[in-house]
């Protein structure tokens, strides 16, 4: 029987390999489901992956405002979305500079934006509640119907596809499941192993949430972007964080407000909340320069975010 401290660490590693294996299916199946249904790349890893993606996030912070308390789904919320921009696309782009397709650039990009001055906004009273939280669903019901409209113009011609489009394959849709399934169990199991250590530490609910449920939760987002550089799939990766971000914001947050009131502490909004901004900023302005984001913009926002972690140690 393993000890307290030897099942963490068992489950860390496990949660590891699991989310390794589950993005390699699930960005191998859902490109070649996007050529079978006729979809762009970009716009594929922005819908399907990234919701997917972000169920992780949804999970843990819903149940843990439930059980524990309101600051693990704020704090997983804002440490998810800023590792998904420091640590998921600094270290994709350090695989592969990764390219910004128009679509991404104009249609995505701006509701992600969107989503975080949205939070900033609705947040400085120091409160989210129920209102805001409706807001929030509200938001997302008009992002997923403009999705469903842009899912049409994007539709690529069968007569255009590399092989004049195919049917679609019943073992590339049980690879999606399978790396979802996969994704999910893993990032439970490194949440509860990195958890448990921290909290046998002493750390705030805050903190776990910001560092260990953040990176815990952003490691399918961050496993599916990575081997999606690797795969020569950059509209995965960009599209993935990209849509992962919005959904944390809109879905989770606006879930869990519903459920219960999200109090911010005047430190977050101090910090934290600022942090958010300051990462979006400077990835949005990285991608418009060039419509690129290069080794070294990644080498840059991989920097980032250990400045970030390093500033939140007390």
């Amino acid at each position: 029987m393993l000890s307290g401290t030897g099942l963490f660490l068992f489950l860390l590693v496990g949660g590891v390999v699991a989310l390794y294996v589950g993005a390699e299916l699930l960005v191998a199946g859902a490109g070649r489901l996007a050529l079978g249904v006729g979809l762009r790349a970009a716009t594929v890893g922005v819908t399907v992956i990234a919701f997917a993606t972000t169920a992780p996030e949804l999970f843990v912070a819903t149940i843990g405002a439930l059980d524990v308390s309101s600051d693990i789904g704020l704090g997983t919320v804002l440490g998810s979305n800023i590792a998904n921009v420091g640590l998921v696309l600094g270290l994709a782009a350090l695989v592969r500079p990764l390219t910004i397709s128009e679509t991404v650039m104009y249609r995505h990009v701006p509701f992600m934006v969107f989503a975080a001055a949205l939070l900033v906004v609705l947040g400085l009273d120091g409160t989210i509640g129920q209102l805001e939280g409706v807001i929030f669903l509200l938001v997302l019901a008009g992002f997923t119907a403009y999705l469903v409209y842009a899912a049409t113009v994007d539709s690529v011609p069968a007569a255009e596809l590399p092989d004049g489009g195919r049917d679609i394959d019943v073992r590339d849709v049980s690879f999606v499941l399978g790396g979802l399934i996969a994704l999910v169990l893993g990032s439970r199991w490194l949440i509860a192993g990195g958890s448990g250590l921290l909290f046998e530490l002493g750390f705030s609910e805050l903190f776990v949430g910001l560092t260990v449920l953040a990176l815990g939760t952003s490691l399918p987002e961050l496993a599916a972007s990575v081997v999606g550089a690797i795969r020569g799939e950059t509209g995965f990766a960009i599209g993935n964080v990209v849509g992962s971000n919005i959904y944390n914001v809109l879905a989770v947050l606006g879930i869990v407000a519903v459920i219960t009131p999200i109090s911010i502490s005047p430190s977050t909004l101090r910090f934290e909340l600022p942090a958010l901004v300051v990462f979006t900023v400077v990835l949005v302005a990285m991608m418009g320069h060039g419509r690129r984001l290069s080794r070294l913009d990644g080498a840059a926002l991989l920097v980032g975010y250990a400045v970030f972690i390093y500033l939140l140690f007390p």
